[in-house]
């Protein structure tokens, strides 16, 4: 089942993104979160009506998604760039894509133009979901991150959605 997030999944949701910290190079970061740091993470993500969902499996938070401004000038207001985050204990259930799925929906429903992905080039499995799902490849920054001992380089893949039928700049 996938929902909105509340405070109350807080605490699964940290450990989930936590081990893609320390173990991953999903997110190129190198400290993990505490609980505060997620709760104003949580409290931004709400002011600025950004879409916050968790994947529940009996009963059980076991991934989430959610979405933001691509950057912050206000010529982006029409792209997003997207997070998913799956328990390791649940990967390869297909539980990334149904959240990616009710993602796309939720950014149809507000009239995004186009959403981006930026992937590890390393994460092959996630480059992979992605284009199953209609993003394509548009460049790489290599060399973009540092972790684990070794330089990474960042993937970018982007989905075309219909975008607002009359577009405004303020």
């Amino acid at each position: 089942m996938i929902r909105p997030m509340t405070k109350e999944d807080l605490a699964i949701v940290n450990e989930i993104y936590n081990d893609a910290i320390l173990t991953t190079t999903a997110i190129y970061k190198y400290e993990p979160e505490t609980i505060e740091q997620r709760e104003q993470w949580l409290s931004v993500k709400k002011d600025n009506d950004d879409p916050l969902f968790v994947y529940e499996e009996n009963g059980e938070v076991v991934g989430f998604a959610t979405f933001g401004p691509f950057r912050a000038y206000p010529a982006y207001k029409y792209t997003i760039e997207h997070s998913v985050y799956v328990h390791k204990d649940h990967h390869r259930k297909g539980i990334g894509t149904k959240l990616m799925k009710h993602l796309i929906a939720e950014a149809e429903r507000r009239e995004v133009k186009t959403m981006v992905a930026c992937i590890d080039a390393e994460n092959k499995g996630s480059i992979l979901s992605h284009e199953k799902l209609g993003f394509y490849y548009t460049g790489t920054i290599k060399n973009s991150g540092y972790k684990f001992g070794r330089w990474l380089d960042l993937v970018f893949l982007q989905l075309d959605l219909k975008g607002p039928v009359n577009p405004k700049e303020n």
